[in-house]
Protein backbone atom coordinates (compact mmCIF):
# COMPACT_ATOMS: atom_id res chain seq x y z
CA UNK A 1 0.00 0.00 0.00
CA UNK A 2 1.09 3.59 -0.37
CA UNK A 3 2.87 5.03 2.64
CA UNK A 4 0.27 7.69 3.34
CA UNK A 5 -2.45 5.01 3.48
CA UNK A 6 -0.44 3.11 6.10
CA UNK A 7 -0.02 6.33 8.08
CA UNK A 8 -3.76 7.01 7.92
CA UNK A 9 -4.45 3.50 9.22
CA UNK A 10 -1.99 3.98 12.07
CA UNK A 11 -3.47 7.37 13.00
CA UNK A 12 -6.95 5.79 12.91
CA UNK A 13 -5.71 3.13 15.32
CA UNK A 14 -4.30 5.82 17.62
CA UNK A 15 -7.63 7.70 17.54
CA UNK A 16 -9.30 4.74 19.29
CA UNK A 17 -12.50 4.62 17.28
CA UNK A 18 -15.38 2.61 18.72
CA UNK A 19 -14.72 -1.02 17.81
CA UNK A 20 -18.32 -2.24 17.80
CA UNK A 21 -19.85 -1.89 14.32
CA UNK A 22 -22.49 0.78 13.75
CA UNK A 23 -24.89 -1.92 12.52
CA UNK A 24 -25.31 -3.29 16.06
CA UNK A 25 -27.46 -1.55 18.65
CA UNK A 26 -24.52 -1.09 21.00
CA UNK A 27 -22.31 0.45 18.29
CA UNK A 28 -25.06 2.79 17.13
CA UNK A 29 -25.82 3.96 20.67
CA UNK A 30 -22.14 4.55 21.44
CA UNK A 31 -21.74 6.71 18.34
CA UNK A 32 -24.98 8.61 18.94
CA UNK A 33 -24.02 9.32 22.56
CA UNK A 34 -20.63 10.57 21.38
CA UNK A 35 -22.27 12.81 18.77
CA UNK A 36 -25.02 14.18 21.05
CA UNK A 37 -23.39 14.53 24.48
CA UNK A 38 -23.04 18.32 24.23
CA UNK A 39 -24.14 21.25 22.10
CA UNK A 40 -20.63 21.43 20.63
CA UNK A 41 -20.75 17.73 19.67
CA UNK A 42 -24.21 18.13 18.07
CA UNK A 43 -23.03 21.14 16.09
CA UNK A 44 -19.92 19.27 14.90
CA UNK A 45 -22.07 16.26 13.91
CA UNK A 46 -24.36 18.49 11.84
CA UNK A 47 -21.34 20.08 10.14
CA UNK A 48 -20.01 16.58 9.44
CA UNK A 49 -23.19 15.60 7.60
CA UNK A 50 -25.58 14.14 10.19
CA UNK A 51 -28.65 16.21 9.33
CA UNK A 52 -31.50 14.36 11.03
CA UNK A 53 -33.89 16.10 13.41
CA UNK A 54 -33.56 15.99 17.18
CA UNK A 55 -36.82 14.05 17.31
CA UNK A 56 -35.38 11.34 15.03
CA UNK A 57 -32.20 11.15 17.10
CA UNK A 58 -34.26 10.72 20.28
CA UNK A 59 -36.28 7.94 18.64
CA UNK A 60 -33.06 6.17 17.63
CA UNK A 61 -31.64 6.53 21.14
CA UNK A 62 -34.85 5.25 22.75
CA UNK A 63 -35.01 2.30 20.35
CA UNK A 64 -38.42 3.22 18.93
CA UNK A 65 -37.01 3.52 15.43
CA UNK A 66 -33.98 2.19 13.60
CA UNK A 67 -31.96 4.24 11.12
CA UNK A 68 -31.85 3.24 7.48
CA UNK A 69 -28.64 1.91 5.96
CA UNK A 70 -27.94 5.32 4.45
CA UNK A 71 -28.38 7.01 7.83
CA UNK A 72 -26.13 4.41 9.47
CA UNK A 73 -23.44 5.35 6.96
CA UNK A 74 -24.01 9.03 7.77
CA UNK A 75 -23.75 8.35 11.50
CA UNK A 76 -20.49 6.44 10.97
CA UNK A 77 -19.02 9.14 8.72
CA UNK A 78 -20.03 11.93 11.12
CA UNK A 79 -18.62 9.99 14.08
CA UNK A 80 -15.26 9.42 12.38
CA UNK A 81 -15.04 13.06 11.29
CA UNK A 82 -15.89 14.43 14.74
CA UNK A 83 -13.59 11.95 16.50
CA UNK A 84 -10.69 12.88 14.23
CA UNK A 85 -11.25 16.59 14.89
CA UNK A 86 -11.38 15.94 18.64
CA UNK A 87 -8.11 13.99 18.85
CA UNK A 88 -5.99 16.22 16.57
CA UNK A 89 -4.52 18.34 19.38
CA UNK A 90 -3.77 15.30 21.50
CA UNK A 91 -2.07 13.44 18.64
CA UNK A 92 -0.01 16.47 17.60
CA UNK A 93 1.21 16.96 21.15
CA UNK A 94 2.11 13.29 21.49
CA UNK A 95 3.78 12.95 18.08
CA UNK A 96 5.69 16.25 18.12
CA UNK A 97 6.72 15.78 21.78
CA UNK A 98 7.72 19.43 22.23
CA UNK A 99 10.09 19.30 19.26
CA UNK A 100 11.65 15.94 20.09
CA UNK A 101 9.47 14.12 17.55
CA UNK A 102 8.66 10.45 17.07
CA UNK A 103 10.59 7.61 15.49
CA UNK A 104 8.90 6.16 12.39
CA UNK A 105 9.63 2.65 11.12
CA UNK A 106 9.32 1.88 7.40
CA UNK A 107 8.65 -1.76 6.59
CA UNK A 108 9.40 -2.24 2.88
CA UNK A 109 7.48 -4.38 0.44
CA UNK A 110 8.06 -8.11 0.70
CA UNK A 111 10.27 -9.06 -2.25
CA UNK A 112 9.86 -12.85 -1.86
CA UNK A 113 7.16 -13.07 -4.56
CA UNK A 114 9.28 -11.20 -7.11
CA UNK A 115 11.34 -13.23 -9.60
CA UNK A 116 14.92 -13.70 -8.39
CA UNK A 117 16.70 -11.45 -10.92
CA UNK A 118 14.23 -8.59 -10.27
CA UNK A 119 14.34 -8.66 -6.46
CA UNK A 120 15.76 -5.61 -4.74
CA UNK A 121 17.48 -5.58 -1.38
CA UNK A 122 15.25 -3.07 0.40
CA UNK A 123 16.21 -2.50 4.02
CA UNK A 124 13.99 -1.82 7.01
CA UNK A 125 14.48 1.89 7.82
CA UNK A 126 13.75 4.26 10.65
CA UNK A 127 13.49 8.03 10.62
CA UNK A 128 12.90 10.57 13.36
CA UNK A 129 10.03 12.95 12.49
CA UNK A 130 9.78 16.21 14.41
CA UNK A 131 6.99 18.02 12.51
CA UNK A 132 3.69 16.19 12.21
CA UNK A 133 1.36 19.16 11.74
CA UNK A 134 0.62 18.86 8.00
CA UNK A 135 0.32 15.08 8.15
CA UNK A 136 -2.13 15.05 11.07
CA UNK A 137 -4.16 17.97 9.69
CA UNK A 138 -4.57 16.25 6.32
CA UNK A 139 -5.60 13.03 8.10
CA UNK A 140 -8.11 14.90 10.29
CA UNK A 141 -9.67 16.50 7.21
CA UNK A 142 -9.78 13.10 5.45
CA UNK A 143 -7.84 14.56 2.52
CA UNK A 144 -5.85 11.70 0.96
CA UNK A 145 -4.16 13.92 -1.62
CA UNK A 146 -2.90 16.41 0.98
CA UNK A 147 -1.83 13.53 3.22
CA UNK A 148 0.15 11.96 0.38
CA UNK A 149 1.79 15.30 -0.42
CA UNK A 150 2.67 15.97 3.22
CA UNK A 151 3.95 12.43 3.73
CA UNK A 152 6.20 12.47 0.67
CA UNK A 153 7.46 16.08 0.78
CA UNK A 154 7.83 16.44 4.56
CA UNK A 155 9.03 12.99 5.48
CA UNK A 156 9.87 10.31 2.93
CA UNK A 157 12.31 12.47 0.96
CA UNK A 158 14.42 12.70 4.13
CA UNK A 159 15.35 9.06 3.53
CA UNK A 160 17.79 10.28 0.89
CA UNK A 161 18.23 8.94 -2.62
CA UNK A 162 16.36 5.71 -1.74
CA UNK A 163 13.10 7.44 -0.84
CA UNK A 164 11.28 6.03 -3.89
CA UNK A 165 11.74 2.50 -2.55
CA UNK A 166 9.63 3.43 0.48
CA UNK A 167 6.72 5.08 -1.31
CA UNK A 168 4.97 1.71 -1.20
CA UNK A 169 5.33 -0.19 2.08
CA UNK A 170 4.04 -3.20 3.94
CA UNK A 171 3.64 -1.16 7.13
CA UNK A 172 4.56 2.14 8.74
CA UNK A 173 4.96 2.01 12.49
CA UNK A 174 5.04 4.72 15.14
CA UNK A 175 3.55 5.25 18.57
CA UNK A 176 2.01 8.20 20.37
Amino acid sequence: MKGHEAVARRLDALANFIATPVTTRRGLLARLHYLTRSDHARRAAREAGLTVTDRTLKAWLDGRRSPSRRNLERVEAAYRTVRRQNVVRYLLARLNREGRGTRVEFHPLNQSQVDRPRQRAVQYRTLHVRRWDRIVDAWANDDAEALDDAWVTDLVVDLGSEWGQYEYVTNVGFAA
